[in-house]
């Protein structure tokens, strides 16, 4: 069982993060809840079904739950968060947390150079445009967007906060699902590649 924190010492906490080279999709939440700050894993809020969608959508081969958040690399995921504070919730990030967390997340984009990046969340991607100077957001649907960071192409999964009414299981499954899928193109179209080049 990892070691709980109790409230008075947990907003000092953070994070490790869950990255290495050669990951091939970078997942990206907003910042740590509670939970995940006592716990030292991601994504441990006991209403979250993270965990679930990844076996589910077949991200991950077994199921696995936030005490193995550091096998994520095993399947060519990583995992980081843009803020890197924890709150009980998103309301009371500042803006300058955003900014920052933009620099710091872009610096890891392009040390790890993966093939995408996939914000869990659409308010998160919203958020994005707004603190980044765009005067408003488009219309976001879960999938690929049109932005690239680094050349890696932008991806939205739905928050699968137990919180979020925004989207069934059934629609979060199917972005991964779709995530999922493309990984295995990129992957297919990448050894495409390298065994024409070594043709």
């Amino acid at each position: 069982m990892p070691k709980i924190h109790q409230k008075a010492d947990w907003a000092h906490l953070r994070l490790t993060d869950r990255i290495e080279p050669g990951v091939r999709a970078l997942l990206v939440g907003i910042n740590p809840g509670v939970r995940s700050a006592q716990t030292g894993h991601h994504f441990a809020g006991p209403s979250n079904r993270f965990w679930k969608l990844l076996f589910d959508s077949r991200l991950v081969s077994e199921p696995i739950t936030f005490v193995d958040d550091a096998r994520l690399p095993e399947w060519g995921l990583g995992i980081t968060n843009l803020v890197a504070r924890p709150s009980p919730g998103i309301d009371d990030l500042r803006l300058q947390e955003y900014l920052e967390g933009w620099k710091t997340l872009e610096q890891k984009i392009d040390r790890f150079r993966p093939q995408i990046v996939a914000f869990v969340g659409v308010t998160l991607y919203r958020a994005l445009w707004r603190v980044l100077g765009h005067s408003r957001a488009p219309v976001i649907r879960p999938g690929f967007q049109s932005a690239t960071v680094h050349g890696a192409r932008v991806f939205v999964l739905p928050n699968p906060s137990g919180r979020n009414a925004n989207f069934s299981y059934a629609e979060m499954l199917a972005a991964f699902s779709a995530l999922r899928r493309a990984l295995r193109r990129g992957a297919a179209a990448s050894s495409e590649g390298s065994s024409a080049s070594a043709r």
